[in-house]
């Protein structure tokens, strides 16, 4: 099991590198988490349901590194933030309701059971598991009931490498103040660690690497450098947002303005188009000015739609919107971003939270009821011009109103999502869209992109690969593999 000092110290990076790397030397592996907070989710499915439910994004990354078919068991805590202090709670793919930040600490000791449960059910055919912890062990305040750190790690009897980032600073403070802060039961769980995101000659650290062994007793397993091929990759939740550089709008074919919504979700479906060449992807922040020079606005997924809808409308992006619409520019709205282009959002039930209606932009002639179920699936779409692309659905609500005779595809016979008159504004629930090569180029070729024969599946594969490789050559493999074999 991987944890570590912190959050955003590279854990899901080094589970993925590390599950590929053992599964190039002929093992099944498999990857878990026991409990992941973010909004950015896949479809997995439910085998013992019969349906498809949610984990985190991360986790369905690394059963690809795996070769193998994401699972709700690979992640059977999914905690979806709605609000600075409420997530929605998913178990086993399935929502299980809503708890506020002091509820959980209470809710998660609970949950144990069914962690452990899935563990085993993802050991079942695994020769070797490899675990990411949540956060850090070090954040002892929420110790109690644990079961995505240690509190996993004991009760299932995993032993646990600890993973600094000497990118941020004080890597030998933070792992020797980890040591110094555990319990002597947590600190016996941990066999040893890891240094991420080394910049330079890896000589220079020696000393550091020394250092922590003797304050800690803990061997070290490697240092490993930086790694650009996780810019490759899909990120895990919105910390990797925060630090993409602003786009520059004279470079490309197409600047793409992205609205940085509080509670995006889904944001992976950024990736395949700030990947493509001749594509400048502009994602603005609060504050900051609004890009000149936009062929298309994208707007994204969204945990909370009429919560971001008003951030919009603070921030004045809607004028800017809709300024651009005025222009002849193009607007596309993915799932949540498809609703707030609509008239109104009605949220009955308070689904999402206590404002139960709102306005939308009213640049698509629809209205949205959010309500229950919610719709999880996989899907093979079909573009008007009959392009098929694999997507999948995870949304509450329906959308419904004249535009929709209009569609922004097909699935099967149905009619999905919706069009203006002109073609200009368009809205889907429909994720996971870009990722198709063959539509993506068709659709970027429309808005003056040219075709840039890139697979964008194969690029993340390769992504993989190399990062695999860069383990393979920086780590102790040979004693991360006593260890596992040691349990």
């Amino acid at each position: 099991m991987l944890q570590g000092t912190g959050s955003d110290v590279g854990k899901s990076v080094l589970v993925a590198g590390l599950c590929r790397l053992f599964v190039d030397r002929g093992l099944r592996v498999r990857p878990f988490k026991p409990q992941n907070m973010s909004n950015n989710a896949a479809v997995a499915w439910n085998g013992d349901r019969g349906e498809w439910g949610e984990i985190g994004r991360a986790q369905a990354l690394q059963a690809l590194a795996c070769r193998t078919a994401p699972s709700v068991h690979m992640n059977p805590v999914l905690l979806k933030p709605q609000s600075e202090t409420g997530s929605q709670v998913v178990v086993w793919g399935e929502v299980r309701g809503t708890a506020a930040g002091r509820d959980y600490q209470r809710l998660k000791a609970t949950l144990l059971p069914a962690v452990l449960d899935s563990f085993a059910r993802v050991g079942e055919d695994a020769d070797l598991v490899v675990v990411e912890g949540a956060g850090s062990p070090a954040e002892i305040n929420l110790r109690a009931g644990d079961i995505a750190n240690m509190g996993f790690a004991r009760a299932a009897g995993v032993p646990v490498v600890l993973v600094g980032d000497i990118d941020r600073g004080g890597v030998i403070a933070s792992l020797v103040g980890t040591h110094a802060i555990l319990p002597p039961e947590d600190r016996a769980q941990v066999a040893g660690f890891l240094v991420n995101k080394f910049r330079g000659d890896p000589a220079l650290f020696g000393e550091g690497m020394a250092a922590v062994t003797r304050f800690t007793g803990w061997p070290g397993f490697g240092l490993v450098p930086w790694l650009p091929e996780t810019a490759r990759l899909p990120a895990e939740d919105s910390v990797a947002l925060d630090r993409r550089p602003p786009a520059d709008s004279r470079r490309g074919d197409l600047l793409i303005a992205v609205p940085r919504l509080p509670h995006i979700a889904n944001f992976d479906d950024l990736d395949p188009l700030a990947a493509t060449p001749g594509v400048s992807l502009a994602l603005v922040r609060p504050g900051e000015p609004w890009p000149d020079g936009a062929g298309l606005v994208l707007l994204p997924g969204s945990k909370a739609t009429i919560a971001d809808l008003g951030a919009l409308r603070r921030e004045g992006w809607d004028r800017a919107i809709l300024a651009h619409r005025s222009r002849g520019g193009h607007v596309l709205g993915l799932c949540g971003g498809y609703q707030m282009l609509g008239r109104r959002i009605l949220d009955p039930d308070g689904i999402e939270g206590e404002a139960r209606e709102a306005e939308g932009l009213g640049l698509l002639d629809v209205d949205t009821r959010i309500a229950g179920p919610k719709t999880l699936r996989e899907v093979e779409a079909r573009a008007g011009d009959g392009t098929p692309f694999p997507a999948y659905e995870i949304h509450m609500g329906r959308s419904e109103g004249p535009d929709r005779d209009r569609p922004f595809a097909h699935v099967g016979a149905e009619r999905e999502g919706a069009s203006s008159a002109d073609g200009r504004v368009r809205g889907t629930y429909l994720h996971g869209l870009f990722a198709g090569d063959r539509w993506r180029e068709a659709y970027l070729g429309g808005l003056g992109v040219a075709p840039a024969g890139r697979s964008h599946r194969a690029e993340v594969e390769r992504a993989l690969d190399a990062i695999a490789a860069r383990l393979e050559a920086c780590l102790d493999i040979a004693a991360l593999e006593r260890i596992a074999r040691a349990r």
